[in-house]
């Protein structure tokens, strides 16, 4: 599908971006460097359109009404005159019910699409943390990441002020899933992205500061407790890396793995996802050291001795936290036993090096 992503240069644009080209989708990125001729390109070309362009740190007032709602209006007006009944998903904000000018230009752009007669799916997004954010601009949650992570003080007003989250990730699939639909026929509720998770700013940064004390321990993974402490892992770990890593992402018929964390001190994390009765791995090393640490779902993890055969089975899941040390000289493999995705987080001694492996395929 060929679909038009505006604001395809900010936080959420990128990962909608990349999100949409790994489904196969042709996607047309518009954004403040894009001319008037780009749009209406874009606009007579496109299938669907996510519209995720808005102002929410302005030099003046009416930057918020030009940004997010007089923008909002003249989107809907080219699209009349191109006589195209498209789909739009747009990205608004819970603040949208508060009276304040961010607010109420997010308000009047959302009014323009429910009343416009097209296909809409509005969505109002609570606070959005993740990779990528940009720190000391308007997240909490990435300026505390880039500051914990690059040992800089933290300013906390009030650590019981609880703030309203929502993953990045989970907010882009979550528009995947409707642009994916088949059948656009809109809503004409405001809607939400779920889960929305709570968390007040002394919790998130005590578990920040806990993260970094972990990866830097002999214990190099910290204990997470639900999905909202391992996609706050996840995003602090982006923070963290070392500059000059690159990272990969994978994703096949049997899952994912992404690579979260760098170091030549402490090692790689990554999160392994696998679906449910896949098994992956069948390999042993001979001097690297690694840990198991499945946070969500069911895994068993499976280890045998090349040399005397000995076996050890381990049943793990995220309700019973339980890392596993993987021995040196064991083949090994996981295999998700539950009837959900597992997210498994892995730790190893050092970067993968294709010249220095230390990776030998053998089953189990």
């Amino acid at each position: 599908m060929k679909v038009l992503v505006t604001g395809a240069k900010g936080f959420i644009g990128k990962h909608m971006c990349l999100l949409l080209k790994r489904k196969g989708h042709e996607v047309f990125e518009y954004d403040l460097d894009s001319t008037d001729a780009d749009l209406i390109s874009y606009i007579n070309n496109a299938e669907f359109i996510v519209h995720l362009a808005g102002i929410n740190r302005p030099l003046t007032t009416q930057e918020f009404y030009d940004g997010n709602a007089n923008f909002t209006a003249k989107l809907v007006d080219l699209l009349k005159k191109s006589e195209k009944f498209t789909p739009i998903i747009m990205s608004s904000s819970i603040q949208a019910a508060l009276d304040n000018d961010y607010g109420k230009s997010k308000k009047m752009g959302e009014d323009f699409l429910l009343k416009s007669g097209l296909p809409v799916y509005v969505y109002r997004l609570a606070n959005v943390f993740g990779k990528w954010c940009r720190p000391n601009y308007n997240s909490a949650a990435a300026t505390f990441c880039y500051n914990i992570a690059h040992d800089l003080e933290i300013q906390i007003r009030d650590r019981e002020y609880v703030v309203h989250y929502n993953y990045v990730e989970d907010i882009v699939n979550e528009f995947l899933k409707v642009i994916e639909l088949g059948t656009h026929k809109g809503e004409k509720e405001i809607q939400y992205v779920n889960p929305t998770y709570d968390c007040s700013l002394g919790k998130l940064a005590d578990l920040l500061y806990y993260f970094k004390g972990e990866i830097e321990s002999d214990r190099h993974l910290p204990l997470l407790h639900d999905e909202f402490e391992l996609k706050l892992f996840k995003t602090f770990c982006d923070y963290l890396s070392e500059p000059g890593y690159s990272f990969n992402f994978a994703e096949d018929a049997r899952g994912s793995f992404e690579e979260l964390y760098k170091s030549k001190k402490w090692g790689q994390i990554s999160d392994n996802v696998a679906f449910p009765g896949i098994t992956k791995g069948g390999h042993y090393h001979t001097y690297k050291k690694e840990i198991f640490y499945t946070v969500i779902g069911k895994s068993e993890i499976k280890q045998r001795d090349v040399k005397t055969n000995e076996t050890i089975v381990d049943v793990v899941d995220g309700e019973h936290p339980n890392p596993i040390n993987i021995r040196v000289g064991y083949t090994h493999q996981i295999k998700n036993i539950g009837d959900n995705d597992t997210h498994t987080i892995m730790w190893i001694s050092e970067i993968y090096n294709p010249d220095t492996h230390d990776t030998y395929r053998e089953d189990v």
